[in-house]
């Protein structure tokens, strides 16, 4: 069969470390997405600039968002 050839030239009969080299190249795609996973889950959680940058600029919306007054109930001052 031209199956058996094939499976023959590549994969473990071939070659004797194809399970270790399977395995790490597999392990190293694991832990690149864990690596991926932790950084996002810090990116999330601090923001790019640390902390403080993350809560300013949200300080810095709710006071404009105060100052024009949007996202209140509507009154007499406002006709929208």
């Amino acid at each position: 069969m031209v199956f058996d050839s094939l499976i023959g030239q590549i994969g473990p009969a071939y070659d004797p470390l194809f399970y270790d080299v399977m395995v790490y190249i597999f392990g190293t795609m694991l832990f690149a997405v864990f690596l991926l996973g932790v950084i996002a889950f810090w990116l999330r959680r601090k923001g790019l600039g640390g902390g403080s940058a993350k809560e300013k600029w949200a300080q810095e919306l709710e006071r404009y968002f105060e100052r024009e007054q949007i996202g209140l109930i509507p009154d007499e001052k406002h006709h929208w």
